[in-house]
């Protein structure tokens, strides 16, 4: 297949588009700027230049494909405090795609995330999570969208994400939480420790991304899981090991000046399962687990920002 892929040279777009070229997909990969159009030539794909505000460039990059996986997402605005501003980006591509690939059976795959189910529930792909009042309600809309776009003729699929798709060169939560254990002197988690978060390295999640391509069901909720939960003690107790530094518990109503914009984050207990998606798709995660790949050593070779 031909496969367009926005967010292409992004943490887990510049792993899926190898992987899509070894399955024998040819691959065209939305690029912003000259670096990442430069690494998608090396890699082997095409180049589109463009934004996800370009509609008209995602419109018919989508009408010249035999697929569309859907992976970019102005994550350096919503974490600025633009996240609805983020999300209806988001949901403008994606209405955009949708229009394009209606009545054609071709696959639209789309990256979401695991948030807003209730704590202590261990959510699986038939459950819808809880938005009411919530800052995600625009993206789980968009990817209640998504589905629907099965019943106008399109192989839809939206992957779950874990909120930690983890592995070398990674600069998001966990290379943040080590890096504010390195200011702090610290490592810490807030109140017992005990909540949990699921967790995928990055190469099986660009797995299951090939895979939904290849063969989801239309209307398919999947879960991009390979450990139901990580509980952040424990993340905090390998991190303070490394940087030799105190593990410390931090009282939830001093979380927010301790880990900024982390805390909203770190405070939820999410555990999923992948169950479901495992059978559907013949998907086996292969990869380290979250608390060996932190023991391996590389978040902590040299000094990150804390965003």
């Amino acid at each position: 297949m031909r496969i367009f892929v926005t967010g292409a040279s992004g943490w887990i777009g510049s792993a899926l588009v190898p992987d899509l070229i070894e399955a024998g997909h040819q691959v065209v990969g939305l690029a912003r700027s000259d670096a990442s159009a430069a690494a998608l030539t090396s890699a082997g794909a095409d180049v589109v230049r463009g934004t996800v505000d370009d509609l008209d460039v995602l419109r018919a990059a989508a009408d010249a494909s035999d697929g569309v996986i859907h992976l970019a997402f102005k994550h350096d605005l919503a974490f600025s405090g633009g996240f609805q501003e983020a999300a209806e980006a988001d949901r403008r591509a994606v209405d955009a795609f949708g229009d394009v690939l209606a009545g054609t059976d071709r696959p639209f795959v789309l990256a979401s995330g695991l948030a807003g189910f209730a704590p202590g529930q261990l959510a699986t792909e038939r459950d819808m999570p809880v938005t009411e009042g919530s800052p995600v309600v625009i993206r789980a809309a968009t990817a209640a969208a998504v589905l629907a776009f099965a019943s106008r003729g399109v192989r839809s699929s939206v992957v779950r994400l874990s909120p930690t798709c983890h592995g070398d060169g990674d600069k998001g939560f966990m290379a943040t939480l080590v890096a504010i254990a390195r200011a702090k002197g610290v490592s810490g988690y807030i109140g017992d420790g005990a909540n949990r978060w699921p967790a995928v390295h990055r190469l099986d999640a660009a797995r299951l991304f090939r895979l939904a391509a290849e063969k989801a069901p239309a209307g398919s909720v999947l879960h991009g899981v390979a450990e139901e939960g990580v509980t952040i003690r424990d993340i905090a107790e390998v991190i303070g090991r490394h940087l030799d530094v105190p593990v410390t518990s931090v009282a939830p109503e001093a979380a927010a000046e301790h880990f900024t914009w982390l805390s909203g984050f770190l405070g939820l207990d999410v555990a999923a399962s992948s169950t479901l998606t495992r059978e559907l798709l013949d998907w086996e995660p292969v990869q380290p687990g979250l608390l060996a790949d932190l023991d391996k050593g590389h978040y902590f070779h040299s000094p990150a920002t804390t965003g």
